[in-house]
């Protein structure tokens, strides 16, 4: 007898083929049968009209703190995420000396870097561990709903190795070098999935300092890597500016050819200028590639972009005086002062601050890039439904404009500002990075960037938006899209046992209603631990998300079960 039959679903298997009509039968947490199955089972879901897919595997989360406290490492399974990839971006917990000064010094890199609030981090963290492999430990007895992997973060590995000197980004000695590469190559021997580092000054802490490792020279990062060669498996995995893109990609090509390792790197750009660079990077990753390399370039489905709220961590009033007084209000109290006459005055009549930071300066500034999400949020807005657009038509200033459209939904309205690569008005540019033959859909950050986005929500928009909903260019069949969140991204991780729906896979599977799959506008909760802030997007059209053959969520609502487990490369 079976576990659980899914019966009479539409079946997409994530193998890229077509759909197809059919049966799935599970047992012990794994596909047993598949097309039509015949015999018994304890339990059956009837999927007659809805789509049966793969759980969506995210390779770049940021839930190395959440996932020590919270079971349902919420909003993966809202969105059908059955497996996340922690330790991405060189930020991380451990390995970290067992003081309150390194808790938190780590703490204060994730909250400024990453944007969770540390005040959550701090309670919600029991530090404990010292080392990675008892990270790992601590991760592998606490139990979950979803499957969670991890890898060695370069900040925390630094500072635990170099101390002082590792914060300050001095440069490493060969001794500093050897005791991070033996550290990453036992974290990787007890089950970390690979190395991540920031080479991007755009993760700075609340001192203006990049955090550390992001100017590492070569022969650090180069030794580091060498663990992975040395232990046979392992992804090295990096964000950068690529102010050099030539001579940084030199290197990430020698370290994986010499150590036959893969390198999984984000590529995004700022303006449409840019974009020629990035062509050539994809080149450079073909001809790389061919000569025995494996870069694998990790796309966004959206640019790199922020929500605005008045009660989140930027709106284009948070750099004003007479906004920073509201800071210590209650979100109710803040929203019920900025709804008063004199100090929405105040505020509009005070001239806009800069503080010399171009990504801050825009955010109170470029209006023509600023949109209102709306109750169907839009992440494909045209430039002409600009905040600056609207405002010239309704003859208003774009900050008057902007203040008024922030307080709709008694201050819940958000407004979406792609702060890079959107110069065209639509997402064009990034179907052509996605369709790339080497690249990989990445960067959902769940988890992190709390106050600002909540892009766990992109897996829900690639399948319904681009493969249904779009109308402003060209769409992706629904097993293209499928197979982008699921076999793609788990063989990016080497999970081999999980992304397609086949005998022996792992049976973590998304049962959905697609006709009825849809995106909720984001809002700001208080539910971390501490009372802290996220953005939450939440989601209809699932109706079951199994793990390992169990269902953990229906109809948007968790389960008590608990099947989830931390994955240790091996």
């Amino acid at each position: 007898m079976f576990d659980l039959i899914i019966r009479n679903g539409t079946i997409v298997d994530g193998t890229g083929t077509a759909p197809f009509s059919g049966d799935i039968a599970i047992k012990d947490g794994r596909i047993a049968a598949l097309g039509k199955v015949d015999g018994d089972a304890a339990d059956i879901i009837e999927a007659d009209g809805l789509l049966v897919a793969p759980g969506w595997v995210d390779t770049h989360s940021h839930m190395d703190g959440q996932a020590t406290w919270d079971p349902l490492c919420s909003p993966a399974l809202n969105h059908g995420i059955t497996t996340l990839v922690m330790g991405n971006c060189g930020v991380g917990f451990a390995p970290c000396l067992p003081d309150e000064k390194s808790h938190r010094d780590l703490i204060e890199v994730m909250e400024d870097v990453e944007d969770i609030p540390g005040s959550a981090l701090d309670e919600g963290i029991e530090w404990n561990w010292e080392t990675f492999p008892e990270y790992l430990d601590t991760l592998d007895k606490f139990p979950r709903a979803v499957d969670v992997a991890a890898q060695v973060p370069h900040c925390a590995l630094r500072v635990y190795v170099m101390g002082e000197r590792g914060v300050n980004n001095e440069e490493a000695t060969p001794e500093d070098i050897e005791k991070m590469a033996n550290i990453v190559r036992e974290s990787i021997e007890a089950g970390a999935m690979g190395f991540s580092t920031s080479r991007t000054e755009l993760h700075t802490t609340r001192h203006g300092d990049v955090m550390p490792g992001t100017y590492s020279a070569e022969d650090e990062l180069l030794g580091i890597g060498k663990s992975l060669g040395e232990v046979g498996r392992g992804v090295y995995q990096l964000v950068s500016d690529w102010g050099n893109w030539e001579q940084e990609m030199q290197w990430m090509k020698k370290l994986s050819i010499d150590n036959n390792c893969q390198i999984n790197f984000t590529i995004f750009y700022q303006k449409e200028e840019q974009w020629p660079r990035v062509l050539k990077q994809l080149e450079f990753v073909k001809e790389a590639n061919e000569q025995g390399a494996k870069l694998v370039p990790n796309i966004g489905l959206r640019p790199v972009s922020v929500l605005m709220n008045f009660n989140g961590t930027v709106n284009p009033f948070f750099m004003h005086q007479n906004f920073a007084k509201l800071a210590e209000l209650s979100p109710e109290e803040r929203i019920a002062e900025l709804k008063k006459p004199d100090v929405r005055a105040a505020i509009l009549a005070e001239p806009t601050p800069s503080i010399g930071h171009d990504v801050a300066d825009r955010m109170a500034t470029d209006f023509d890039m600023m949109f209102e999400l709306g109750d169907n949020p839009n992440y494909e807005p045209r430039l002409e439904d600009s905040v600056g657009a609207k405002a010239r038509e309704a003859g208003v200033s774009p900050q008057e404009y902007a203040y008024d459209a922030l307080l709709k939904n008694d201050g819940q309205a958000m407004l979406y500002f792609p702060i890079m690569g959107y110069d065209c008005g639509n997402l064009e540019r990034q179907l052509d990075m996605l369709q790339n033959e080497y690249s990989v859909i990445s960067l959902s950050d769940t988890g992190a960037h709390c106050g600002v986005l909540c892009d766990a929500s992109i897996p829900t928009q690639l399948l319904a938006y681009f493969t249904r909903d779009r109308i402003r260019g060209r769409k992706l069949s629904v097993e293209e899209a499928i197979k982008m969140h699921t076999a793609d991204t788990a063989n990016c991780m080497g999970l081999t046992d999980r992304g397609t729906l086949e005998v022996g896979k792992k049976a973590d599977i998304n049962i959905i209603d697609y006709d009825g799959l849809k995106l909720h506008a984001p809002k700001m909760v208080y539910d971390l631990p501490a009372g802290g802030r996220r953005v939450f997007q939440e989601a209809e059209g699932y109706r079951y998300t199994l793990v390992s053959g169990q269902v953990v969520m229906r109809d948007g609502q968790a389960t008590d079960a608990r099947p989830g487990k931390l994955i240790r490369a091996a």
